[in-house]
């Protein structure tokens, strides 16, 4: 379980995240939902260790939350370009932190594009990727340090409509697998494919949460979320 305790962030006199507490169990989807400037983004860059709070605590199944923990797909994929597809995720697991056996790294990376249907680019650099086959990447490159938890800033943003139902299919999928989901969106089509936790946030602080299939079934129970899903 990721729990969230009393989390605070400002810059400046500027207070972006405001008292921040909720839990997200293993197995699970939690999606932050708002509009651009709420803090999402903000937040799962703490989750994922690449800011600090200025106050409260996250932790894992009751134990403080590393970064070891904690992997990222970022909302533009942030791929090396000058490494070819393989090389991507064989870099981080033999450089970065794990200092793997190159010949182990390897078997992982291919592994992983046999499973996800990547194989046949494994020697394409990310140039000449489609926007969904970098986010497939992207992916990849996360799954293959072994984090519990997977972070996605805003993951339907760079690809064609087309694709969502793709993408949360594919997050349905990894949180079957046993990871916890944790998204940063304002996409309300992909909400409303997921089974998950809606935590909806508003000037940096959550005003209401919900599971998605009691909102799906009682909107009128969750006015705050209603007003975003439907009349934003």
């Amino acid at each position: 379980m990721l729990q969230i305790k009393n989390l605070s962030k400002k810059f400046g006199s500027k207070t972006v995240l405001h008292n921040i507490s909720c839990e997200i169990v293993s197995g699970s989807i939690g999606v932050f939902l708002g509009s651009s400037g709420t803090g999402k983004s903000t937040l799962l860059r703490i989750i994922a260790g690449l800011q600090e709070g200025d106050s409260g605590e996250l932790l894992l199944n009751n134990h403080a939350l590393s970064v070891q923990d904690v992997g990222m797909v970022f909302q533009h994929f942030n791929l090396f370009e000058n490494l070819t597809v393989i090389e991507n995720i064989i870099f981080g697991l033999h450089k970065g932190r794990t200092q793997m056996a190159l010949s182990h790294a390897e078997q992982i990376a291919h592994d992983l594009l046999n499973r996800y249907g990547l194989k046949d680019f494994a020697h394409k650099f990310p140039d000449e990727l489609s926007g969904g086959q970098k986010q497939r990447l992207a992916l990849l490159r996360t799954i293959a340090q072994k984090p519990a938890v997977i972070c996605f800033d805003e993951p339907t943003s760079a690809l064609d409509p087309l694709l969502k139902t793709h993408v949360a299919q594919t997050l349905i999928e990894l949180s079957q697998s046993g990871y916890i989901i944790v998204i940063a969106t304002h996409d309300i089509q992909l909400v409303e494919q997921l089974p998950c936790i809606i935590f909806l946030m508003r000037d940096g602080a959550i005003v209401q949460s919900a599971v998605s299939q009691d909102f799906m079934a009682h909107p009128e129970n969750y006015q705050e979320i209603k007003k975003f899903m439907y009349h934003s």
